[in-house]
């Protein structure tokens, strides 16, 4: 082990870490300083990954009276480590109000807790939830579930705690010495960091000992990742280890990761971009040829994935990736370092037989930039009394609001004092320069705002259509 490394192993120990912790990060930094990051993954070496099961398909082959007794043996696992610091906030995105149900401020945690709640009373069944959290999130998070009166839940932790690593400097290897605020020392290790959480904590025997089989896992800020009793059931029928949720991908999403099929294994594999070589990347991009992209939401049987663990001592072979970034992401002008992580979508390789389903849009609903949230809060969307949120097709519009102005909560905020305006009837919404807008804007069509060079304001109850504002003479 090099003396640079062992620099960072007596700064994790001094804060607290588990030599389960020390254990994955050492991993990662070796690879990180072996230079064989970001695997490449050849084109000649993989097939595309076609003809999976749809949803609909899936459906229509369950008896739903028998998957209640799948969901009956279903655990919830939720990742809530984020800050959501791409939007400028400084506690968990999960806090961050999404928008008004029967006259309260409903955030992405009290809808998930609501469709926790709602699939317990109606069909009976347990359902245990448990956020993995991290030091930075667990205690705004833990604060709010305490208030929420119709939630409650004994037998299972209602957290783990992700583990943390210090950020490298990049040039020298060594960890980030003090910063005047020391929390900017430490990152969280992606969350592939879930599995050697999980066996740490105990989780799998805890959930084995309640009877469960199953366990569902997705991000807190994709509100469509709900429980659902017919994947449940149709992944008991499958058999598999582990079955991960695809949706098609759109021109939008090809740059992003997709699954292929590894030629010598036959397993499912994740492909990130930065795993392709650039000659590889035209084809890589062809949303015809490679179909799906991961939605982050999967499924894996609680007994295979503790013996996966006990075979690598709770530290999974995952791929590394290398974030470059500064120790102050708010200040580009503070110390290079690198963040080094893993995704969890990548242990599908690990395992003979994992599977893959393709869901509809209505299961992924992400937010991750005031882009997203833009939609979520407009009338395209109608929250249920079952907590779903839900569109007439979710064939939702393309939103591009100005950085400059939109990309943090505050800002974003301020100029929607009342309310975003209507997308029932816009195919895609484009806001360059300073808007702030009034009550009851309306968008159509393909909305666009140039940039006046000024702030500007749109008043109350105006059109904003492909024109601009839409003038109030007759021409």
């Amino acid at each position: 082990m090099s003396d640079e490394f062992e620099k960072s192993a007596d700064t994790m120990r001094d804060a607290g870490m588990s030599e389960t912790a020390i254990s994955q990060f050492r991993r990662m930094y070796d690879v990180w300083r072996s230079g064989n990051e970001g695997t490449v993954i050849a084109k000649d070496d993989v097939e595309p990954l076609t003809d999976v099961p749809s949803f609909h398909d899936v459906y229509g082959t369950i008896d739903h009276e028998k998957a209640v007794q799948a969901f009956r043996k279903t655990a919830f696992l939720k990742l809530n480590g984020g800050l959501g610091t791409s939007m400028g906030l400084e506690q968990a995105k999960s806090l961050l109000p999404v928008r008004r149900h029967k006259a309260r401020q409903m955030r992405f945690l009290d809808i998930i807790l609501g469709q926790v709640i709602t699939a317990r009373s109606r069909l009976d069944v347990p359902l245990p939830v448990t956020f993995m959290n991290s030091f930075r999130t667990s205690r705004d998070t833990m604060r709010r579930i305490s208030r929420n009166r119709h939630f409650s839940q004994n037998t299972v932790p209602l957290e783990i705690i992700q583990h943390r690593e210090p950020k490298i400097v990049e040039e020298t290897g060594l960890p980030v010495s003090s910063t005047a605020d020391d929390r900017l020392g430490w990152c969280p290790p992606g969350h592939g960091d879930l599995f050697s959480t999980i066996w740490e904590s105990g989780l799998l025997d805890i959930l084995l000992d309640q009877g469960m089989s199953y366990l569902f896992i997705s991000n807190s800020d994709n509100l469509g990742a709900r429980p659902s009793r017919t994947l449940a059931q149709y992944f008991e029928n499958t058999g598999a280890p582990f079955m991960a949720e695809v949706a098609i991908r759109t021109e939008s999403d090809r740059k992003g990761g997709h699954l292929v099929r590894d030629r010598r294994t036959g397993r499912l594999l994740l492909r990130e971009m930065t795993q392709v070589r650039d000659q590889d990347k035209a084809y890589a991009q062809d949303i015809s040829r490679h179909p799906y992209f991961n939605t982050n939401s999967m499924w894996i049987r609680i007994d295979a994935l503790k013996k996966k663990l006990e075979e690598y001592h709770g530290v999974l072979p995952l791929p590394v990736i290398v974030n470059h970034k500064t120790v102050d992401p708010t200040d580009p002008t503070s110390q290079k370092v690198v963040q080094l992580e893993t995704a969890m979508g990548a242990a599908m390789a690990l395992f003979d037989g994992a599977i893959s389903v393709q869901v509809d849009r209505m299961r992924f609903l992400p937010v991750k930039t005031t882009d997203d949230l833009f939609l979520m809060r407009s009338d395209r969307f109608h929250l249920t009394d079952s907590f779903e949120m839900e569109d007439g097709d979710y064939n939702l519009p393309n939103v591009k609001l100005d950085d400059r102005y939109y990309r943090n909560i505050s800002d974003f905020d301020e100029r929607f004092p009342y309310d975003v305006p209507s997308l029932a009837a816009a195919r895609s919404v484009t806001i360059d320069g300073d808007w702030t807008f009034g009550r009851n804007v309306v968008m159509y069509g393909d909305a666009h705002l140039d940039d006046p060079g000024h702030p500007s304001y749109v008043p109350d109850g105006q059109f904003v259509g492909p024109q601009g504002i839409e003038p109030d003479n007759w021409v």
